[in-house]
């Protein structure tokens, strides 16, 4: 039994070593355009700190670019979220588990607790089982309470294969032509009420699906 488990564990090893070594070669050879990307720049070169928001769907090339950026990720804790979390962690990503449906309470004061002490944050907003391209209130709380900015990202790819998930994720064509487009800065003062959080809630969305919409325009 013992020899068993450890062939197993063994075999996780290589399957997430594989996955983690396609990922980053198909990566590299897409034909990335990005807009506005000054508007993280700058808050890079003031020392500010931010949060990033972009599809679960669409999640693969940002949580890429993003690499090596010292940014604290929020990952769900299902088998899905085991995996990508190795890769985030190879990617130097400090990660965070937790979701809407387990841990949330937890992650979030874990995640506001950073955004309080200079991190950066990245979250995918509908994960980590939708409902697809909804924004739950996590990113949004957590730039309010931590007092950073948020940063919506629209990915598109020109070639790609959607996948039959909840989230219709994107796995792009190798050498494919791919727009990637951030917002302005949105801030969202603490003393906001409930109703007028909700509201910016609803807006980022919004914005979230347009940014969606023109990257994916070719």
């Amino acid at each position: 039994m013992k020899i068993r488990k450890a062939e197993q564990e063994f075999l996780r090893f290589i399957g997430g070593f594989s996955l983690f070594a396609a990922v980053n070669i198909l990566c590299k050879t897409l034909r990335i355009q990005t807009e506005n990307y000054s508007s993280i720049e700058k808050l890079k070169k003031e020392n500010k700190n931010y949060v990033i928001v972009f599809w679960h769907g669409s999640m693969l090339l940002p949580w890429f670019l993003h690499r090596n950026q010292d940014l604290i990720a929020l990952i769900s804790k299902s088998k899905d979220g085991n995996l990508l979390a190795k890769i985030l962690k190879s990617w130097n990503y400090t990660v965070v588990r937790g979701s809407s449906t387990e841990g949330g309470e937890v992650a979030l004061g874990i995640l506001i607790d950073y955004a309080k002490n200079n991190c950066s944050i990245a979250i995918t907003p509908d994960g980590p089982k939708g409902p697809r391209h909804k924004l739950k209130a996590g990113a949004v709380i957590t730039a309010k309470r931590g007092g950073l900015p948020l940063i919506l990202i629209g990915v598109g790819f020109k070639r790609k294969r959607e996948l039959n998930s909840w989230d219709k994720f994107s796995l792009p064509g190798f050498f494919s032509k791919t727009k990637v487009i951030y917002s302005d800065p949105i801030y969202v003062q603490k003393e906001l009420s409930y109703e007028e959080t909700s509201k910016v809630i609803e807006n980022c969305e919004n914005m979230l699906n347009e940014l969606h919409e023109k990257a994916n325009t070719f």
